[in-house]
């Protein structure tokens, strides 16, 4: 199933739809404020990175921040989909990290600009291979882990998120139209930090799922 999935979920999905500060705490560490809605941004599908490969930091990056996330990834079209069936159109979740340039986000934040060069870049997507439904009867009460090397950076249950995924596919799907394998990845929890070339980022689902990641300097380009 995994490798099927996967492949589906590469080839099928159209794009990748972020939620921004959906915990209160890593809102609250990154100073910024409770949102009252969702904060949406858009991820492409190249930035995916399969289990087990590196992630690999821009020469012009000097802060690449890890944040591991729940990922919804949709099983059917979704169009003005009312909260109440919005969980119908759940085909799986994976455990997925968005990778962020702090530096180049920060840079935008303050000139009011789009934050694509700091989230879409290639390999900041890693994500695992994709659980069936039934693997997550409650999906509002797993726990997301992530460490570096060997320290635990992140822990935190998905109980905290702001919006829950019945709100969030109604509310995204009023935006975007879902399509099969696009995948919503609906927020951190706190404890997001900077990773290193020569480390190592492992992260899961309690109980379900462990993925692990190389992290390089990516080489310029035209270099060898």
């Amino acid at each position: 199933m995994a490798t099927t999935a996967y492949q589906k979920l590469l080839q099928v999905g159209t794009k990748i739809v972020a939620v921004g500060r959906n915990y209160a705490a890593h809102a609250k560490e990154l100073g910024n404020a409770v949102p009252k809605e969702p904060v949406l941004f858009l991820k492409p599908t190249s930035s995916y990175l399969e289990n087990g490969g590196t992630i690999e930091i821009p020469h012009n990056v000097d802060s690449l921040h890890h944040e591991v996330e729940l990922a919804v990834v949709i099983g059917k079209k979704a169009r003005d989909v009312p909260e109440s069936s919005a969980m119908d159109y759940v085909g799986g979740y994976a455990l997925a990290l968005d990778m962020t340039a702090r530096d180049l986000q920060d840079v935008a934040k303050s000139a009011g600009l789009p934050w694509s060069l700091a989230k879409g870049q290639d390999t900041f997507t890693p994500i695992s291979s994709v659980l069936p439904k039934t693997a997550l009867p409650d999906p509002h009460d797993i726990e997301l882990w992530l460490k570096v090397d060997d320290e635990i950076r992140q822990k935190g249950s998905t109980k905290d998120m702001i919006f829950k995924i019945p709100f969030l596919i109604s509310h995204i799907s009023s935006i975007f139209t879902l399509f099969e394998g696009d995948v919503i990845l609906t927020g951190t929890p706190p404890g997001v930090g900077p990773v290193k070339p020569g480390q190592k980022v492992t992260a899961g689902i309690t109980g379900l799922v462990d993925t692990h990641f190389n992290v390089e300097k990516r080489k310029r380009p035209g270099n060898p």
